[in-house]
């Protein structure tokens, strides 16, 4: 079969296995499929139930009578003989009676069984079974509620089962779980079985969707594969036999799931389903889902398996609290609220404004420079006094000069003062410091502000999505709608016209054998000549003339005779009418001689019409079976292509549903990791706004503090000061 980093073999169609298989006899070597009798459909070919590997046909045998499911591949599957060899094997080593209950099916498979075209191809020869899926148990039912919660405790051992003997399903599903009529389970589709023979292999397959964790891949292979599956449909089942009203409400009709979807398990906190099963009133109920819940995003190794775990209560809101581990904040102390624990990124711890030392209010302790200062001022005002008597400056700015030279020292030395230079650089601090605190209520309103606006969006955005989704639905099913639409006209036109195929032989026949004749009474005609048995009255100069003149030697050359007036003798004449409607007027025919000349030749008619053939024979017929055969063959094929089309169009209106689901969730979960980043951001920024208001309350009134300080240190108060005592 090829390896898989070999060239992959190309098998045929499930249309080419279904056209091989209308000859058993020819396309099958096996003596129990030789000759064997195929299901068919309404246009006499085999029926096929399609997947994404194979086509499954249901067989007959005509040597045992026994009834088979065939598997024919469509698909290259890596490793197949191999595969289905050792799943053979280990099941063949189970024994039925230490089985919980007749699940496994024998099946063999077989090499080089079915020949299309020139090729051998394998096919899997499975036990037929009389059995409905799952799903379709359920919806007849789903509101025995004993049933159902003893076919809940039949899944749990079939599970047990699977897991005692290290086997894995690999695609638990209600297509492949089917409810035998005592109520046990049949497993069927081994395709993506687990045995540990197959250790070290790759998947082949990822399993319905539906059922499988999100985290599960392509490659995933191993013990633990069913274990995700198997809480999902353990879950579903004894939902509904606590609660049958819940298979109405969460399933849809010929829905391809059991209560929840792939989106629940990947998108939690918009699942309905899942919401729906959490909050439901029944605790084994809302424990299962809190179960199926956690095990969404878990990697596969570490899934508890269902025969051995049991969902454990959860913490109930009366429990007593675990104290919070050493260095974390508690409620209260400062920092993050303690119900933002874990949910917020670690924050840098904020680094407190560097206390800024106030200086003590006014001047204190004279220096050298402040004595000079203050003997100075005495001096100057004497000068000033003296000046004048003694005649040294007559004018006034002159006098004033000594007072000058004070005032510039003392403003000099009150420059030099520690204090009114610490007091200055105190303010500029505080000012700095509380320029870069954000002012608490200006930050809280732009807050507030945006928090608001953010809140109306995320409302107007989680509205938005189930709505999105239902137009999705709605597309997809419009789409179905349509195809469907599409796939009845043009099957009624085919129909119509198959059923025409009748009508149109016996007209094809009738046809046929209407030209037949029609030859054969030409060909009669023809061979009656006018010379050889001339009517009464047609002489030899007639009969030369006819064909002399006008071509006229037998029966075949004319039809009939029409009368004309011969207005030079006011009498009546005739013309013979020809082939095609042209007229003869023969000189020396009248109408009498006319009228013998039709006359014989409607006797000759006669005696060729009583020995016309009144049958086809098989040669003459079989281009008209011919015909039609090919007309119902094409008819046939244009019906398969309508299917396929139809069948086509449904994958692809399937495809953009999924597509367009994806890509809404992906929308969705990326908006939720945002709303969720953005709602930390505003709790983050009320912290610091909480923190900042008490900082910014304390550099405030510790600036208005250092400016009513500078207030104490005026060139007045200096004065004050060189003159007070100390």
């Amino acid at each position: 079969m090829g390896s898989p980093t070999g060239p992959q073999r190309q098998f045929p169609s499930g249309a080419a296995y279904a056209e091989a298989l209308q000859h058993t006899q020819l396309c099958f070597q096996h003596p129990e499929l030789k000759g064997a009798r195929a299901e068919l459909t309404r246009l006499g070919l085999p029926r096929a139930v399609s997947g994404a590997f194979a086509s499954v046909f249901s067989l007959t045998s005509a040597a045992s009578g026994q009834r088979y499911a065939v598997k024919c591949f469509t698909r290259h599957v890596p490793d197949q003989e191999q595969r289905y060899e050792a799943i053979s094997s280990r099941l063949a080593l189970l024994d039925p009676a230490g089985l919980s209950q007749p699940w496994k099916l024998g099946f063999e498979y077989l090499p080089d069984a079915v020949r299309v075209g020139k090729d051998l191809y394998p096919v899997l020869k499975m036990d037929w079974i009389k059995a409905v899926t799952l799903s379709a148990w359920l919806d007849a039912h789903h509101s025995d509620r004993p049933a159902v919660g003893r076919l809940a405790d039949r899944f749990e051992a079939l599970t047990r089962d699977l897991s005692a003997h290290g086997i894995a399903h690999g695609d638990l599903q209600h297509g492949n779980l089917l409810v035998a009529s005592d109520g046990t389970f049949r497993l069927v589709d081994y395709d993506g079985m687990y045995v540990p023979a197959l250790a070290g292999l790759g998947g082949t397959e990822r399993g319905h969707r539906n059922y499988q964790s999100p985290l599960r891949g392509n490659d995933d292979f191993g013990a633990e594969l069913d274990r995700f599956s198997a809480w999902v449909i353990f879950l579903s089942l004894k939902a509904i036999a606590v609660d049958p009203a819940l298979w109405n409400r969460l399933h849809e009709p010929s829905g391809e799931f059991l209560l929840l979807t792939e989106e629940d398990f990947k998108s939690p906190a918009g699942s309905t389903g899942l919401r729906t099963l959490l909050a439901h009133a029944d605790r084994a109920v809302s424990d299962l889902a809190e179960q199926v819940r956690s095990l969404a995003f878990q990697p596969l190794e570490l899934l508890p398996p269902l025969d051995l775990a049991v969902p454990g209560p959860r913490t109930s809101a009366t429990a007593t609290p675990t104290p919070p581990p050493a260095g974390a904040t508690a409620p209260g102390t400062g920092g993050l609220p303690g119900w933002m624990s874990g949910h917020l990124a670690e924050q840098p711890a904020t680094t407190p404004a560097t206390p800024v030392t106030a200086p003590p209010g006014g001047f204190h302790t004279r220096t050298a420079l402040d004595v000079v200062v203050a003997v100075l001022w005495p001096l100057a005002l004497i000068a000033a006094l003296l000046l004048p008597v003694a005649r040294i400056a007559t004018a006034l700015p002159g006098s004033l000069i000594p007072l000058a030279l004070a005032a510039t020292a003392t403003a000099f030395a009150r420059s030099r003062r520690t204090e009114r230079v610490r007091s200055r650089a105190a303010l500029d601090a505080l000012t700095k410091q509380l320029a870069h605190v954000e002012d608490p209520a200006k930050a809280a309103a732009k807050l507030h502000k945006e928090r608001t606006r953010f809140e109306a969006a995320e409302k107007h955005r989680q509205a938005t999505y189930p709505r999105t989704q239902d137009e999705l639905t709605a597309q997809y099913h419009a789409a179905l709608r349509d195809a469907e639409q599409r796939r009845t006209r043009k099957l009624r036109d085919i129909a119509k016209k198959i059923d025409g195929l009748s009508e149109e032989r016996r007209r094809a026949l009738a046809k046929a054998l209407a030209d037949k004749q029609s030859a054969y009474i030409r060909n009669q005609l023809g061979r009656r000549s006018i010379a050889q048995s001339p009517p009464h009255g047609i002489g030899p100069k007639l009969v030369a003339r006819l064909a002399d003149d006008h071509g006229i030697r037998t029966a075949a050359d004319f039809t009939g005779y029409r009368t004309v007036q011969n207005s030079s003798y006011n009498s009546t004449g005739a013309v013979l009418v020809l082939p095609g409607g042209r007229r003869a007027d023969v000189r020396g025919i009248g109408e009498a001689k006319a009228a013998a000349l039709v006359a014989w030749r409607q006797k000759v008619l006669a005696a060729a019409v009583a020995r016309q053939p009144t049958t086809l024979s098989a040669a003459e017929q079989q281009p008209v079976e011919q015909n039609i055969t090919h007309r119902r063959t094409q008819l046939t094929s244009r019906h398969t292509a309508v299917e396929s089309e139809t069948e086509t169009a449904r994958k692809q209106a399937k495809k953009r549903l999924e597509e367009a689901r994806e890509h809404l969730a992906r929308q969705n979960t990326a908006a939720e990791t945002s709303a969720r980043r953005k709602r930390q951001e505003f709790s983050r920024r009320t912290t610091e706004i909480q923190q900042n208001n008490t900082l910014h309350a304390t550099l405030t009134t510790d600036v208005e503090a250092a400016r009513s300080r500078q207030s104490e240190l005026t060139y007045a108060c200096y004065l004050r000061f060189l003159y007070r005592a100390s």
